[in-house]
């Protein structure tokens, strides 16, 4: 209750007390009006549920598969008709594992074609036990550029521990396939401060990571959620979420580790090499969410899709948008949010945040007093998140995220249409 009234406390300080934050039952969805959108596709099915996931997902089940693109495609169909021929920027396909349903992806993106003008990037998630030569062909040939791996250790005994279903040996070919299919990007995910680990641990698998010449890798320490298979069972008390002076020192040395690789930093967890574009399923600024749990960022508004598969296909079929939670977005919770991937990205252009913030001097303030304190430099252009800022702020982010996170998705993956939720 104490570290609640803080944190509110802190948020009112730097928005306002009269701030609304809440999802209330999207009674009516009004969609706002808009040139160009990016696209996010939620598949929520898994062939193996990693206690650790806080994501939407189910069991993979070809029947309701095939349902599920059926209303995939009414979405679509649903957006068309309130949108029109709107450009669509980008495409993120993400999950659960999205190539579970590989082949049903081919219509789905033929059909996002058809309807809208596709003149970005495709990006898509998978993990190592679904890919091969064919399987990295077909997404190759559907015009995805994009690849990130959900490797998360190179060590048997931590695959075991996080419920991955694949041994550590088929890891090196199948990296080593990807990286030669042509791809403008291949990113690996890792995960490091897990149970019992070490630091040299977790350097090793950055080191084998960086080895196989990967793009980009993007590590992420172990976060537990209350609704999670590992947040609910206390039984895997050898699960349990690191404790801060652990975090910090492996960030720290993974940090140091990749920079002097050569590599740089895209954002406070991800580290790219050369001048391919970096991965990233976070930080673009307006997005419609197809798919069951999918979101969309839309001037003025946020929106959540309903959570339960059965209800999502429903809703697509009797021709309504599936759309159960929205927020409305003052023009400062907007400022915020881009404030917010910013920071993220570790990058915060000058001339913009002034404009963002001209009439919030106190945010001005804490930027030149996080740049006094070692947090950020000033770089006459730029703000630049340091090594230190981009471990502690971004753990700040994250205790407002995480428990706003944690609040909605428990009520959404209980209830397909919630009523309202205060944050």
């Amino acid at each position: 209750m104490e570290a609640g009234w803080i944190l509110r406390g802190i948020r009112d300080y730097l928005v306002g007390e009269k701030g609304v934050y809440q999802f209330d039952p999207a009674r009516s969805v009004d969609l706002p009006a808009v040139h160009r959108v990016d696209i996010y596709l939620h598949i929520p099915f898994c062939r193996n549920l990693c206690p650790y996931c806080p994501y939407n997902r189910i069991h993979y089940d070809k029947t309701l598969a095939a349902a599920y693109l059926a209303a995939v495609l009414a979405e679509i169909d649903l957006y068309y008709e309130r949108l029109g021929h709107v450009e669509i920027g980008s495409v993120y396909i993400g999950g659960g594992t999205p190539t579970t349903m590989l082949d049903q992806l081919v219509p789905i993106l033929m059909h996002l074609r058809k309807r809208f003008p596709l003149n970005g990037e495709i990006a898509i998630e998978t993990i190592p036990s679904d890919l091969d030569e064919k399987s990295l062909a077909k997404m190759k040939d559907l015009g995805i550029s994009l690849l990130s791996i959900g490797v998360q250790s190179f060590d048997d005994r931590y695959l075991k521990l996080i419920g991955r279903n694949y041994p550590a040996r088929i890891l090196t070919p199948i990296i080593s396939q990807a990286m030669t299919a042509g791809f403008d990007t291949v990113n690996l995910d890792l995960m490091f401060a897990l149970p019992g680990q070490t630091t040299v641990e977790a350097l090793d698998d950055l080191k084998r990571a960086m080895s196989l010449k990967s793009d980009q890798v993007t590590l992420y320490p172990l976060f537990t959620f209350p609704y999670s298979a590992v947040g609910k069972h206390r039984a895997y008390q050898h699960v349990i979420l690191p404790s801060l002076r652990i975090r910090r020192q492996m960030y720290r040395a993974l940090y140091d580790h990749a920079l002097a690789e050569g590599y740089q930093r895209v954002s406070v967890w991800g580290f790219k090499r050369g001048e391919m574009p970096g991965f990233s399923s976070v930080t673009r600024r307006t997005y419609i969410g197809l798919g069951a749990g999918a979101g969309s960022c839309l001037p003025g508004v946020f929106y959540f899709n309903t959570f339960s598969v059965s209800a999502y296909i429903q809703s697509c079929v009797d021709g309504k948008l599936p759309v159960a939670l929205k927020m409305s977005m003052t023009p400062s919770m907007e400022h915020y949010y881009w404030l917010y991937w910013r920071l993220y990205e570790t990058t915060v252009p000058k001339q913009e945040l002034h404009q963002v913030f001209a009439e919030q001097a106190r945010i001005l303030w804490l930027f030149r007093l996080a740049s006094e304190l070692g947090m950020m430099t000033d770089e006459g252009d730029h703000y630049i998140l340091t090594e230190r800022g981009s471990f502690w702020i971004h753990l700040m982010q994250n205790h407002y995220i995480l428990n706003y996170i944690d609040k909605v998705w428990s009520t959404a993956m209980q209830v397909p249409w919630p009523g309202r939720i205060t944050l």
